[in-house]
């Protein structure tokens, strides 16, 4: 198991190791030619990182750190603000960009609280793709399959490889429709997705203003639960105590499409992490949600992403068009087609199926579904406008409902060791993220304990 952001703020408190220390091995683990760094990261900000590392240690010394945590390395995705940075969001058509003037709060408030910044991490140009893949910069690859080349999953997937392979106890990404938990699912780790805006999305580079939320990847639910809190401006950011997995209801849904064409290694894992959760006393209850599945024709216009995406990036277009990833610039354009009046219909049907499912949802401590119907693709299975669309959509299928219904939810690895990583995703009620990671906990303790 790797290591936790609690294991490394033991460590500090214990004087075993020292921020320095632990920022020199993440720094070490970016800068090996045979690893992944060199495309899971777009900036490394090596010195300031070990400038804030070696403030971090003089204050521990004198007894002022500002926290727990202060003196443990991260990351933060490449479209949040940094005061003095170009704000790039994967793409070159930013890179003539004048510098952001202020930190975006929630790095801000991770910076406040001692957390150290290794640098920016790659991600899908503008965040619009749940495969990984990055033209510009080079795709990081998952840690299953590397030597065949399997997609990280998108759109924040240098933060997702950042983590797999310990450079960083976390990772700051955003997700729209899945960009936090389909990388985790297919890199084997944890991702979290708030209920939106409840971390501050300002000095984040929108995707969809309505969808969008700021979330971590991580090694653990705790590990998240502390990143998020953070960045919540929670006062205390230690983890909330996991539930007693005995008795807890959680809803399988039915005559649904969450379902519907799992690949096979998908249906083993998460198979036997539901006969897991049940030995351990968890309640698995088929629940009918009829209104998931009136979720994609009311996206059938295009989407909120597509309309909100085209409107912020219509004049970047026009003067750098030639400068976009073909595939994103694509999914961006569709938005054209889209009139206000789609957009208020579309806006409307989601006030609708968010009041219809809440009562159906309200007894159970959370909905329990596989993250991705996929393991990791091959890139090379991406080749064509035709198959990435295809595979795009699939990865995304499932992670998307609860931003549609702008609501927490979770993914966390559920696969035995050694197989294709396969996440297991919970989905909690609107503002209930204390309450979800509770219950993440207790499902995570017995899914490990297998």
């Amino acid at each position: 198991m790797r290591q936790t952001i609690e294991d490394a703020a033991r460590a500090l408190a214990e004087g075993t190791t020292s921020a320095a220390r632990l920022t020199e091995e993440a720094l070490a683990r970016i800068a090996s030619p045979s690893g992944e760094g060199g495309r899971a990261f777009v900036q490394v900000q090596a010195e300031a990182a070990m400038a804030a590392a070696g403030a971090m240690d003089t204050l521990r010394r004198v007894g002022r750190a500002p926290g727990a945590y202060a003196g443990i390395p991260i990351s933060i995705k490449d479209l949040f603000d940094q005061a003095g940075i170009v704000t790039t969001a994967g793409s070159m058509a930013r890179r003539n960009e004048q510098p952001a003037a202020a930190t975006a709060p929630a790095i801000a408030r991770l910076e406040r609280a001692g957390f150290v910044v290794l640098g920016r991490t790659n991600m899908v140009e503008f965040a619009f793709s749940g495969t990984g893949l990055n033209p510009h910069h080079g795709t990081p690859l998952s840690p299953y399959g590397r030597e065949t080349g399997h997609a990280p999953g998108g759109s924040s997937s240098g933060a997702a490889v950042a983590v797999a392979d310990g450079m960083g106890f976390g990772a700051i990404g955003s997700d729209t429709g899945g960009s936090c938990r389909v990388p985790a699912a297919l890199c084997g780790i944890t991702g979290f997705k708030p209920t939106s805006h409840r971390v501050p999305t300002a000095g984040a580079f929108p995707l969809s203003t309505s969808l969008d939320s700021i979330g971590p990847l991580a090694p653990s639910v705790a590990c998240c639960a502390v990143l998020d809190a953070v960045m919540a401006g929670a006062e205390d950011p230690t983890p909330p105590p996991a539930l007693p997995l005995e008795g807890l209801r959680l809803g399988l849904p039915s005559s649904t499409f969450l379902f519907d064409g799992l690949s096979q290694p998908v249906i083993a894992a998460f198979d036997i992490a539901l006969r897991r959760l049940e030995a351990a006393g968890a309640k698995l209850i088929d629940v009918s949600l009829p209104e998931i599945a009136e979720i994609p024709a009311a996206n059938a216009t295009g989407g909120f992403a597509a309309a909100e995406s085209w409107a912020l990036h219509r004049e970047l277009i026009g003067r750098s068009r030639d400068l976009y990833d073909p595939l994103i610039l694509a999914r961006i354009e569709r938005g054209s087609g889209m009139s206000a009046a789609d957009l208020i219909v579309l806006m409307a049907e989601r006030r609708r199926i968010m009041a219809a499912l809440a009562p159906r949802t309200a007894p159970f401590d959370a909905i329990i579904a596989p993250t991705c119907p996929l393991t990791p693709p091959a890139i090379e299975e991406l080749a064509t406008a035709e198959a990435f669309n295809r595979i795009n959509l699939l990865l995304l299928r499932n992670t998307a409902v609860a931003n549609f219904l702008d609501r927490c939810s979770v993914s966390m690895p559920c696969h035995e060791e050694g197989q294709a990583p396969v996440g297991l995703m919970l989905v909690g009620e609107h503002g209930g993220d204390t309450r979800l990671f509770s219950v993440a906990q207790a499902v995570e303790a017995a899914l490990r304990q297998g």
